[in-house]
């Protein structure tokens, strides 16, 4: 097992992390600032408004996405327990 290895199979981990975290975290974004330009245009300052949408932007964008996220999963996990013999060399 080389350094290279290694460092690739890192990447490809943090890689797959971050495709799989993106949609739920650009929801919740997304839902924040609206609730935050509505808020700043209606001068309403409540602080506790913004967490129910963004639970649902994001409860919704897992179920959207759940699909792709489990099929890059399984393939990041196939392709390390296919390529296992190779690197146990």
């Amino acid at each position: 097992m080389t350094s290279d290895f290694v460092l690739g199979f890192f990447w490809k981990a943090i890689r797959l992390a971050m495709l799989i975290s993106a949609p739920a975290l650009i929801s919740g974004l997304v839902a924040g600032v609206l609730v935050s330009i509505f808020q700043a245009a209606t001068q309403i300052n409540e602080s506790t408004l913004v967490f129910i949408p963004k639970m649902i932007a994001v409860c919704l964008a897992l179920l959207l996405f759940f699909p792709w996220m489990l099929e890059l999963m399984l393939d990041f996990t196939r392709n390390v327990l296919v390529q296992i013999p190779q690197y146990a060399r």
